[in-house]
C-alpha cells in the first residue's frame, strides 16, 4: 500500500487475470523463480505497448509449459506428431481476439441471421499452432526439456519448426521460410514475430 508506483501493480495485476497461468500445472509446480519472473514481465511492461507484452507471454517458459507449447513440434509424416494446439487457441480466445466478431463497444456484432460472428475456426487455430512450433527453453544447447531455467526466454530450434507457408487470420500469408541452424530460431521468431502482429492488428483485440 505504500509503494510509489500504485497504478503499475494494479494494472500488473488486471493482466495476471488475462494473461494467466498457474503453478498447479505439475511441471511448473516448484517453480517460484520462473512464475516470479513472469510477474516481473507483466510489472515491467504494465504500461507499454500490447503487442511487445503479447509477444514476451508467448515466449516465455511459464506460458510455454503452461499452454503447451514448449517443445512443440513440427508434423512429422508418418508418425503421430502434430503441433500441439493448446496455446493457439488460448491466445485467440483470452489472450486477444476473443469468440466472437466485436464492436468498438464490446457489443458483439450480428450476421444476417440475428446471430454473433466467429472471430475464428478450427481452421485457423491448426494454421496458428503450425507457427508455435520449434521453442523450448532459452537455457539449453538443444532442443531438450533438461535442463529447465524458468528465467530465460524461449528460443528457437528452426529444425522442429514448421518452415512451410501458412495462412493466418484474416488471409494473412506467411511465407516458406529457409530454416536456419541451432537456436538462431530466424525462420521460427519471423513467424510468432508475424503471428502477433496480426492478432494485435485485428480490431477485436482492444475492445
Amino acid at each position: 500500500r505504500r509503494s510509489p508506483d500504485q497504478l503499475r501493480q494494479r494494472v500488473a495485476f488486471a493482466l495476471s487475470e488475462i494473461l494467466v497461468v498457474s503453478d498447479r500445472s505439475g511441471a511448473i509446480e516448484g517453480a517460484p523463480f520462473g512464475m516470479a519472473d513472469y510477474y516481473d514481465v507483466l510489472q515491467r511492461e504494465a504500461f507499454g505497448n500490447y503487442r511487445e507484452l503479447l509477444y514476451d507471454v508467448a515466449t516465455h517458459p511459464v506460458m510455454g509449459i503452461y499452454l503447451s507449447h514448449l517443445g512443440n513440434q513440427k508434423q512429422v509424416p508418418g508418425s503421430n506428431i502434430f503441433p500441439d494446439e493448446n496455446f493457439a487457441r488460448e491466445i485467440m480466445q483470452l489472450f486477444s481476439i476473443g469468440l466472437w466478431q466485436l464492436n468498438p463497444d464490446g457489443s458483439r456484432i450480428l450476421g444476417t441471421n440475428g446471430q454473433p460472428l466467429a472471430t475464428y475456426n478450427n481452421g485457423d487455430i491448426t494454421e496458428l499452432a503450425r507457427v508455435f512450433t520449434g521453442l523450448a527453453f532459452g537455457n539449453n544447447a538443444n532442443f531438450a526439456l533438461y535442463p529447465r531455467d524458468f528465467t530465460v526466454p524461449m528460443k528457437c530450434w528452426d529444425e522442429y519448426h514448421d518452415c512451410n507457408p501458412k495462412t493466418l487470420l484474416g488471409g494473412l500469408q506467411l511465407p516458406a521460410r529457409p530454416p536456419s541452424p541451432g537456436n538462431t530460431g530466424t525462420a521460427g521468431l519471423a513467424d510468432v514475430n508475424a503471428a502477433v502482429s496480426n492478432l494485435f492488428a485485428h480490431p477485436n483485440t482492444g475492445p
